[in-house]
C-alpha cells in the first residue's frame, strides 16, 4: 500500500502513524532505536506490506500490469489503490479528506526531528503539492506516476500506467474495495498483537 493507506491504517495514535509513514526508511532492526509506539508503526507497516504483496486479489491487479511494467507492477498498484481510497474516502472516514491530510501534514511538522533525513527532504514537496489529497484525481495519479518514473530515469515506464488505470478502472476499483476491507481487519488485529508484545 502507498502513503495514504498506511496513514489511515495506523488508527488514531500519532506516533504509530509517524512510524508507519516513515517505515520504509528504517532498515532491519533499527526500529528498536525508537520508542514503543513508533516501533509499532514501523512493524505494522512491514506486516501490511507482507499481507498486501501475498494477497490473491492484489495479485490480480498486479498481473494486469506485469507485461508492461514487470517488477514495478506492485508499486503501481499501491498508487492505484491509494487513488481509490482517496476517491472513496467518505466510505472510510467521517473526516473530510482535505481536513485529514492537513492534520497529517501538521503531524509531520510536529515530529519533524524524529523523521529520517530522506523523509525530512521529501516532506516539503509532499505538503506543497498536497500529494495525499491529489491522489483522489486521475490527474494527481498521473503526476505521481510521472515522478516515480523520473526517479528510475524513465526506465520503468510508470508514467504510462495511467492508461491502464483508465482502461481497467472498474476492475481495479472492485479489487481495491474487496481487498481493503480485509486489510482494515488485518491491521487492527496486527496492531493489537504488536501493542501487547512489544
Amino acid at each position: 500500500m502507498n502513503y495514504l493507506a498506511h496513514i489511515y491504517l495506523s488508527g488514531n495514535n500519532e506516533l504509530v502513524t509517524i512510524g508507519n509513514f516513515m517505515a520504509d526508511s528504517i532498515k532491519g532492526s533499527r526500529f528498536k532505536n525508537y520508542e514503543k509506539d513508533i516501533q509499532i508503526g514501523i512493524l505494522l507497516h512491514r506486516n501490511i506490506d507482507t499481507f498486501t504483496d501475498a494477497h490473491k486479489t492484489v495479485r490480480l491487479s498486479t498481473k494486469r500490469l506485469h507485461k508492461n511494467y514487470s517488477h514495478y507492477s506492485g508499486v503501481i498498484v499501491d498508487i492505484f489503490y491509494d487513488h481509490f481510497l482517496a476517491k472513496n474516502w467518505s466510505d472510510y472516514s467521517a473526516i473530510p479528506l482535505q481536513d485529514y491530510v492537513h492534520s497529517f501534514y501538521n503531524l509531520l511538522e510536529t515530529y519533524y526531528q524524529v523523521l529520517p533525513l530522506k523523509i525530512q527532504t521529501m516532506m516539503p514537496y509532499m505538503i506543497a503539492n498536497n500529494w495525499l489529497y491529489n491522489y483522489g484525481s486521475i490527474e494527481g495519479i498521473a503526476k505521481v506516476l510521472k515522478g516515480m518514473d523520473s526517479r528510475t530515469q524513465n526506465r520503468s515506464g510508470m508514467r504510462h500506467a495511467v492508461n491502464e488505470l483508465e482502461a481497467y478502472y472498474t476492475d481495479f476499483e472492485i479489487e481495491f474495495t474487496a481487498f481493503f476491507e480485509e486489510l482494515i481487519e488485518f491491521s487492527k488485529l496486527k496492531y493489537n498483537e504488536l501493542n501487547n508484545s512489544l
